[in-house]
């Protein structure tokens, strides 16, 4: 049996794209929903890769949807953009199309994305480490004397926003501060709020699954009809997420992760680092593949194949 191809450009004739992102496509369904599609392209450093991870988009929608289900049960008041995990039958897509986007789309609510991205840090690891060697500081907030790399944050998460560039500009690591100066203070304190309560809920659950959640990034967007901050995007990803083996785990040295970590290694110790057009050797799309299929197990209890059945019995 051969290896499922990368899918790494969806094209639908039948529907208006909306816009393309690094991984994800979107495509106009009517005036209050569309269609959040994701591919199999990987970026790293904000650069998109010139080859793709097979089954990447599958497993990123699939474990995007098992966590807006296990968190509107775990974050009261929570709300999520996600209304199907299918095309709705009224959409004028083809079979063909529709065989496409088996597993890799989510019909969901049309609303207004806030223009940051909400970063909760449990660990200090990544820019935020080498943020407090430099300065004593992660995102401009002073942090105790003392941490250890990859230690978990003595006094709980934190939450520490960054701009949400354009495809192929950089985000930047700002405070809470000058969140409050883009979104407004009544909403940035609810993002705050609400990105601390989702990533504790998913941290423990995690957790209880041999998994830490290092870090993580969610989106959140405003429902005008009802002025609340609604969680979008996709959620807890390998893509959006460090995940860490717990058994593993020591303060002090770098942790073995189940995330696109792996490729960021790859690329800086080749000297690929924010490089464009570079295309992955095949062992390191494999691993790749098979560190996001693994921790998709662990954290669902089954298979993306098992996941993909559930589909077609719904």
């Amino acid at each position: 049996m051969s290896s499922p191809q990368a899918i790494t450009s969806i094209s639908l004739h039948s529907l208006p794209k909306l816009s393309q992102g690094k991984v994800r496509d979107l495509f106009d369904l009517d005036a209050n929903t569309l269609l959040f599609t994701a591919t199999d392209r990987i970026s790293a450093y904000d650069v998109v890769l010139a080859n793709g991870v097979p089954q990447k988009g599958l497993i990123l929608t699939q474990i995007s949807a098992h966590w807006f289900s296990v968190l509107e049960q775990r974050v009261p008041g929570l709300k999520h953009h996600l209304l199907s995990l299918s095309a709705p039958a009224s959409a004028p897509l083809t079979p063909e199309e529709r065989g496409l986007l088996r597993g890799r789309t989510m019909t969901c609510r049309k609303l207004k994305v806030f223009p940051i991205e909400a970063i909760v840090r449990g660990y200090i690891t990544g820019s935020a480490w080498s943020e407090y060697v430099a300065h004593g500081t992660v995102h401009g907030i002073p942090q105790p004397a003392g941490l250890e790399k990859c230690g978990a944050f003595p006094n709980g998460p934190i939450y520490t926003p960054s701009t949400k560039a354009p495809a192929g500009e950089k985000d930047e690591n700002i405070s809470p501060e000058q969140a409050v100066k883009i979104v407004g203070e009544k909403y940035a304190a609810r993002i705050a709020e609400l990105s601390l309560s989702v990533y504790s809920a998913a941290a423990a659950y995690a957790r209880e699954r041999g998994i830490i959640v290092a870090d993580t990034k969610f989106e959140f967007a405003l429902d005008e009809a009802t002025d609340e901050v609604v969680l979008v995007d996709e959620v807890l990803t390998p893509d959006s997420s460090r995940f860490w083996n717990a058994a593993e785990w020591k303060a002090g040295v770098e942790a073995p992760s189940y995330d696109k970590q792996y490729v960021r290694d790859y690329l800086t110790s080749n000297g690929l680092k924010g490089k464009p057009d570079v295309e992955l050797p095949e062992a390191v799309v494999k691993e790749t593949a098979a560190k996001y299929q693994d921790v998709f197990e662990k954290l669902t209890g089954r298979t993306l194949d098992q996941a993909l059945a559930a589909l077609d019995e719904s």
